[in-house]
């Protein structure tokens, strides 16, 4: 099974890429977003540490806002739990899916908790910065201050950049990222 690990900057369009790919994704903001609207256990491993900002259960993003804005450190002791959790149900994915010729990882912070195996192919997904901004302002709960936090616990794009086997060039138009893929998947016939 080929494993490919899609990387790129926030709002870069990772999750658009992955899911041209026409194999199955595992979309880890997706899970988050279940974790937190079904997982109890979860809820309680969060209150714990953060009792003063989760109060109730589904949790809400809003909740999850308001810890990572009052301090930065709250934002690692989150990721900490809710990563614990993704990789559970990564694994179940992988599983799942090991008669795949390949799967799509789609892990904002793949490289960061080293969730990549030595021998995944990592493609980074470019775009404009200028692109990236208009998009993200777009969303309806785009918070600046929020934004930069997350930043802040990612690794330098041109790392990322450097340690990825492929890039794809996002104009966010279908055709050209089709053709990139295109062109990406011939490497493995």
């Amino acid at each position: 099974m080929i494993r490919i690990g899609i990387l790129g900057d926030i709002g870069s369009g990772k999750t658009y890429v992955a899911n041209n790919f026409g194999y199955p994704v595992f979309n880890a903001d997706h899970e988050v977003s279940k974790l937190y609207k079904k997982d109890k256990k979860t809820f309680n491993k969060l209150k714990k540490i953060l009792p003063k900002y989760f109060i109730s259960f589904p949790i809400k993003k809003s909740q999850v806002s308001k810890a990572i804005l009052a301090n930065r450190n709250n934002l690692r002791k989150i990721v900490k739990i809710v990563h614990l959790e993704i990789r559970k149900k990564m694994n179940i994915f992988i599983k799942k899916n090991k008669n795949k010729k390949i799967i799509i990882l789609d892990i904002p912070l793949l490289l960061e908790n080293k969730i990549n195996k030595k021998n995944d192919v990592l493609i980074f997904v470019k775009s404009k910065r200028s692109e990236i901004l208009k998009r993200l302002k777009n969303r309806e709960s785009f918070n600046k201050k929020l934004f930069n936090e997350f930043k802040n616990i990612q690794l330098p794009l041109d790392y990322k950049k450097k340690k990825s086997t492929f890039i794809i060039k996002n104009n966010f138009k279908k055709k050209s990222v089709r053709k990139d893929i295109k062109n990406i998947l011939k490497n493995f016939r």
